[in-house]
């Protein structure tokens, strides 16, 4: 009996430096980078701006992979594999993470809800559940001190991208998204969030390696479409969506009276397929339409409608008439200048 309790004591003994090992905050840095939830129940107490900068040397890797242009060079082939990519995943962005897993403006079923979080995860900014529990608790405190995305509150750079490098912004807050924690296979694609945009790296060198071999003409190759396809097209797109946050708060116009610094751009929307359109969307954020007039350009409106004739889609929320016409800043204007020439 001795003997066993001396082997049981050598056995932990000799496992406590891993155990050790794997609490060590760089490690467990490193491990985030491919597991998302390794170690977050432990994270310490961030200031919310305390930059986490081991966990972001992939944000920064995939920005400096851009500089690989000069090396690789170009050609039509792969400038249109880079825009096609970013259109597709754009839209993913504002139809699916955006319209679809942060608001609920339309319903699909769960094979569709589960394509539309890969083609967003696709896009490099997350799983769908940290991407809307973000947002969900951007709307609940818009320009307010907890609004991460503020400019007004932090500045434009913070608004901007400074957020995601920070400890405190890392985590997926739970709370907000416990109608879609219940779906397994959403957790599995938030918390292994690297899985599909790696294959997306691997298929584009791949597919260009075989237009190098069965069509040389075209003049392209693996590492020229994983330039233009992934680190381009990411990062492009990756600014395009935060302009929402920061340049969407600062510059446009405003029909509706709502309590933050929300504007409608129409460059921006242009941009980003409707995004644009941000003060409409704050003010009535559950409707499937962020262009609420025929002029306003919203592609992403647009596409979801042909998803619903396809039946892939289904119930798709409108804008209410009496919300065109509720809080406008140009009739209260009409009637404080009435009310002066009285």
């Amino acid at each position: 009996m001795s003997i066993k309790t001396t082997e049981e004591d050598t056995f932990f003994q000799m496992a406590e430096p891993k155990r050790s090992l794997l609490k060590s905050p760089v490690i467990l840095a490193l491990l985030r980078w491919f597991d998302t939830e390794a170690g977050t129940d432990s994270l310490p107490d961030s200031g919310q701006k305390e930059v986490d900068w081991l966990r972001i040397v992939p944000l920064i890797f995939l920005h400096l992979g851009c500089l690989a242009v000069f090396w690789v060079g170009w050609s039509p082939t792969a400038v249109i594999v880079a825009l096609s990519l970013y259109l597709i995943r754009i839209f993913a962005i504002t139809g699916f993470y955006h319209r679809y897993f942060s608001h609920k403006t339309y319903k699909t079923n769960r094979l569709w809800q589960f394509i539309f979080g890969v083609m967003g995860n696709a896009s490099v900014q997350r799983g769908p559940l940290w991407w809307a529990a973000h947002h969900r608790h951007h709307h609940r405190y818009t320009d307010q001190e907890q609004d991460v995305h503020s400019p007004s509150r932090h500045g434009f750079w913070w608004s901007h991208i400074g957020w995601m490098t920070s400890k405190a912004n890392f985590p997926t807050n739970m709370a907000y998204v416990n109608d879609w924690a219940k779906y397994p296979e959403l957790r599995w694609l938030n918390r292994f969030d690297t899985v599909v945009p790696i294959v997306l790296a691997i298929s584009l060198y791949v597919f260009g390696e075989l237009l190098n071999r069965l069509a040389p003409s075209l003049g392209t190759n693996g590492w020229q479409l994983v330039v233009w396809g992934f680190f381009i097209s990411t990062m492009v797109l990756l600014h395009a969506t935060v302009t929402i946050n920061s340049f969407d708060h600062m510059y446009g116009t405003r029909r509706f009276d709502t309590p933050d610094t929300s504007r409608n751009n129409v460059i921006l929307a242009l941009l980003t397929l409707g995004e644009g359109w941000h003060n409409n969307h704050h003010h009535y954020a559950v409707t499937a339409r962020q262009g609420f007039y025929w002029w306003e350009i919203d592609i992403t409106y647009y596409l979801l409608v042909i998803m619903s004739w396809l039946g892939i889609i289904r119930d798709l929320r409108p804008v209410p008439e009496h919300v065109l016409f509720s809080n406008r800043l140009d009739v209260k204007k009409t009637a404080k200048t009435s009310s002066g020439n009285i």
